[in-house]
């Protein structure tokens, strides 16, 4: 592949990426805004426009490095994250299952979505393939995140239903959540698993994958 290939396709991965981002954080503080918490309005990260979502790292380095690390066969990346403020939270216990859950959620109907306006677009071609590609990275952020592993969407959910006492203890294994992520992605853990789940929920969409 040619560098002027590569750069292209990165522009492309990167701004469906950023596009699946973008909605996945705007649900989780949406739904935080609607359980009582105002912290992500007032940050000014209500909203669907892509700039107020990005970290440095996160959504633009991370993604660059993987990407051309793997030839341009894979991309992915988070962005920042949006902020909760866990107490202003009518019922926190409850409402933080909810704003864990919303950012999947999210994601999966939007690549719902796509499936069924896939349904209506010629195939092969360059939209089929874009939108093919948009929807597996939605299904990708919506299973990679239910992972519970602090600071993960899946790490959200579990706290909201342990015990008051040992919720705290998990929450603090929050400083090495990336260690162990990277870890498991050293070691092939989510070849195995996460891969295949995603597989899965495409093929329930009915597009082959």
């Amino acid at each position: 592949m040619s560098i002027f290939s590569l750069v292209f396709s990165f522009v492309i991965s990167f701004g469906l990426l950023l596009i699946a981002m973008t909605v996945h954080e705007f649900a989780h503080g949406l739904t935080a805004y609607k359980l009582g918490d105002p912290t992500a309005r007032q940050s000014g990260r209500l909203t669907l426009n892509p700039l107020a979502h990005i970290d440095p790292f996160w959504t633009i380095l991370l993604p660059l490095v993987l990407f051309l690390s793997t030839a341009g066969n894979f991309v992915f990346g988070a962005a920042k994250p949006v902020p909760i403020n866990y107490w202003a939270l009518k019922n926190p216990k409850r409402d933080i299952i909810w704003i864990g859950l919303a950012g999947p959620f999210a994601n999966l109907i939007l690549a719902f979505t796509i499936a069924q306006v896939l349904k209506f677009v010629p195939h092969p071609g360059l939209p089929a393939h874009l939108l093919f590609n948009l929807l597996t990275i939605n299904v990708v952020l919506a299973v990679f995140n239910l992972i519970p592993i602090p600071p993960l969407d899946g790490s959200r959910v579990l706290m909201g239903l342990l015990p008051e006492d040992l919720s705290r203890q998990y929450a603090a294994l929050e400083r090495y959540g990336f260690i162990i992520l990277f870890a498991f992605i050293a070691l092939g853990i989510f070849d195995r698993i996460l891969w295949p789940l995603v597989g899965a929920v495409i093929r329930m969409m009915g597009i082959g994958a």
